[in-house]
């Protein structure tokens, strides 16, 4: 989420860089102080100013100002971002700006042209424009802005413009805020006091989501390293003090098992990392990690079941703090709000932040050790079974980000049979690091790995490749698990021994009923007929049978759909190796074919309590973190 000066050798934090771009982090630290001196007249001189209103929140709309002084004697380029830091696709923000003017200090209007859909150009200025537009937000998550009368939430890239040839210029917000809705500000923003914030540069404002409500605020202290950090929580919701106060007890906890990992926690700019949550019915479920900040956006309240599943999302996001905002692929660095942003290295970054966020639940009792395990199946069924493998590897899938990260189009896609999520993929290569590591011997472990990166990569920011990662393995692990593991499971798509593996942590891995029959399709079973609602799975029997989505099926083995049947019924008559006649409507015509049943390719995960070796269960207790 940084981006790199064209004319400036600066990053986001005001960090020099190198020739080789990699920044010499003394004088980071020693730059970020002047800056934090000089900051008072410095955004006094030169700063971008904006100001943000809601007086029509109820139908979704804000009016924001924004003054750029101090320019060059060219025409001024103002954008509205294509993507946003933490999301992969493309999102298209300008589509909801509108009513857009331009005047000069003394009020003087002044040429607007557009010379593409996401660009605004300010000519006839004599070194200061000031620029009005109306923004219409209506989709409360991680990508986009929500403005109702509820609250003002705010992704920055979906909500302010910005001026492109000026990334380095300091920025101040000044939120108006709306005092009879008892509103007020939650930000990793700095206060200058009197709702007005600030960013040093363009992508720390771009990295800032921000929530203006009437939200319940908790904090507390966690020590790194001599210093200590203020965890903020930030809570719009509809619920009580007292779900919440219950609730901070799981996520004080998760953050204590995430330090516990890399032995440490970042760095946090200002001394301070915000959750800003929003637990509401009309929003949309979502998680966005931010360098000191995440979005945590859910329709359970905490009451209905979301003491323990939107924990799910605190873990998950809370690891990013880590691997992703610091640990961060070179393939991201710069972030760049032009384009679609392509990464291979997704496996990881959000793969293995992937496996961690059950874990860390596990390890901080806010899940059972029974319930995680049992929950590692639905991912292995996935990747395991899905002939997605044979056309991309874990590196390729992760090219797909910006076609399936909240993407939006309109023609029907080949997924089911050609995309594994890098989440999942990503998730399950991280177990299978992380037994085959214990089992070593020696204390390794996935923890220890992830410190190592961190050390390396990490904690003095320095971006990584695919490469660069099977290096840091071969440090910690030796050269010839290292080659392995990535030749075969990063590079290639074999699948790890997950049955021995398991068994080592006292895990059974079977196969829940190889003699329940298997179609390979995903249906829609209601009023006597069976819809196809996506591709059947390539080499099912369905999809050999020549059923495709779409396909009405209106009688099996010669016998009407029953009027009861459902998913789970319809095919328990059979039995694998059963050849059944399938009737099926496509395009207004009837049709039969014969369908080759198969057998359930599904597995369990079972915790074998009790009944593994000693070796086994110690290795179990270290791996899921029981005393």
């Amino acid at each position: 989420m940084k981006k790199f000066c064209s004319y400036l050798p600066f990053r986001i934090d005001g960090s020099l860089l190198s020739p080789t771009g990699r920044p010499p982090f003394l004088l980071s630290r020693i730059l970020l102080v002047i800056l934090s001196v000089a900051e008072g007249p410095l955004l006094a001189q030169t700063a971008h100013e904006y100001e943000i209103e809601f007086p029509n929140a109820v139908h979704h709309e804000a009016l924001v100002t924004a003054t750029f002084k101090a320019l060059e004697p060219k025409v001024l380029a103002l954008r509205m971002s294509r993507t946003s830091p933490g999301r992969y696709a493309l999102h298209e923000f300008a589509k909801n700006v509108y009513d857009v003017k331009a005047t000069d200090e003394n009020g003087k209007p002044l040429t607007v042209t557009r010379p593409n859909p996401y660009q605004w150009d300010v000519s006839g200025h004599n070194g200061t424009v000031r620029v009005t537009y109306t923004l219409f937000a209506d989709r409360g998550d991680g990508t986009y802005s929500q403005i109702d009368e509820t609250h003002a939430h705010l992704n920055i890239p979906a909500t302010f413009m910005y001026a492109a040839d000026y990334p380095q210029r300091p920025i101040q917000v000044h939120f108006r805020l709306r005092a009879d809705l008892k509103w007020k500000v939650a930000t990793q923003l700095r206060p200058l006091g009197g709702d007005i914030y600030s960013a040093p540069n363009l992508d720390y404002f771009m990295d800032s989501p921000t929530e203006i409500s009437n939200f319940s605020l908790r904090e507390f202290t966690e020590t790194s390293n001599g210093k200590s950090y203020t965890i903020r929580f930030a809570l719009h919701h509809d619920g009580t003090d007292a779900e919440l106060d219950t609730y901070m007890e799981s996520v004080k906890k998760i953050v204590a098992q995430e330090k516990a990992v890399y032995g440490e926690l970042p760095d946090y700019d200002f001394g301070t990392y915000t959750f800003l949550a929003c637990y509401l019915p009309h929003v949309s479920g979502d998680g966005m990690e931010h360098r000191n900040s995440t979005v945590l956006t859910s329709t359970r309240s905490l009451a209905d079941g979301g003491l323990t599943r939107n924990a799910s999302t605190v873990a998950h996001e809370f690891f990013h703090g880590w691997n992703v905002e610091r640990i961060r692929p070179k393939s991201l660095q710069p972030f760049d709000y032009t384009e679609a942003n392509m990464s291979g290295e997704l496996w990881f970054a959000e793969g293995f932040t992937q496996y961690y966020t059950g874990l860390m639940l596990c390890r901080a009792g806010v899940i059972s050790p029974q319930d995680y395990v049992d929950g590692l199946a639905g991912g292995l069924n996935y990747v395991i079974n899905s002939p997605a493998r044979k056309y991309f590897n874990p590196v390729e899938m992760s090219y797909q980000a910006p076609f399936v990260d909240a993407a939006a189009s309109i023609d029907p896609v080949n997924r089911e049979n050609t995309f594994i999520s890098y989440y999942t993929y990503g998730s399950v290569l991280g177990l299978a690091l992380d037994l085959s590591l214990r089992d070593l011997g020696g204390e390794l472990s996935l923890d220890g790995f992830m410190q190592s990166v961190w050390k390396t990569y990490g904690k003095s920011e320095i971006p990584y490749t695919v490469r660069d990662l099977q290096l840091a393995l071969e440090s910690y692990a030796g050269q010839k698990f290292s080659s392995e593991f990535f030749s075969r499971y990063v590079f290639d798509s074999q699948m790890p021994d997950y049955k021995t593996l398991l068994k080592s942590v006292g895990v059974s891995f079977q196969p829940v009923n190889s003699k329940k029959a298997y179609s390979g399709a995903y249906l829609d079973v209601r009023d006597k007929a069976a819809i196809l609602v996506a591709q059947p799975i390539e080499g099912s029997a369905a999809y050999q049978a020549g059923l495709a989505k779409g396909d009405k099926l209106t009688s099996l083995g010669g016998k009407p759909i029953a009027e009861d049947a459902n998913v789970q019924n319809l095919l328990a008559a059979y039995k694998p190796g059963d050849k059944v006649k399938v009737t099926f409507e496509r395009f207004g015509k009837e049709y039969t074919a014969e369908m080759v049943l198969q057998a359930d390719v599904s597995y369990s995960t079972v915790l074998t309590e009790g009944k593994i070796s000693g070796k086994a269960e110690e290795k179990k207790r270290g791996w899921l973190g029981e005393k």
